[in-house]
């Protein structure tokens, strides 16, 4: 499933379980934050995959058009 999110500041720390996800930046800035490894940020065009059980937590830099793509039995808002 793809889903179009507007990222607006700090999300919540989470992980998934049993699945990667895949974070698009279509529009704007945003940063992912690991407990365990540097922090990555992205601009408009680039994206990164979060493999499953490894705790993050994004948030925005400005608003930010986000595409994630994720299995459909994915909860959208984390743990």
């Amino acid at each position: 499933m793809i889903r179009l999110a507007l990222f607006k500041g700090k999300y919540h720390w989470h992980s998934h379980a049993d699945e990667d996800e895949l974070i698009f930046v279509y529009k704007g800035r945003i940063v992912v934050q690991f407990k365990d490894r540097p922090d990555v940020e992205l601009a408009a065009g680039e994206l990164i995959v979060i493999p499953k059980g490894v705790e993050h937590c994004p948030k925005s830099l400005e608003d930010s058009y986000v595409l994630m793509f994720e299995p459909a039995s994915l909860k959208s808002k984390g743990d």
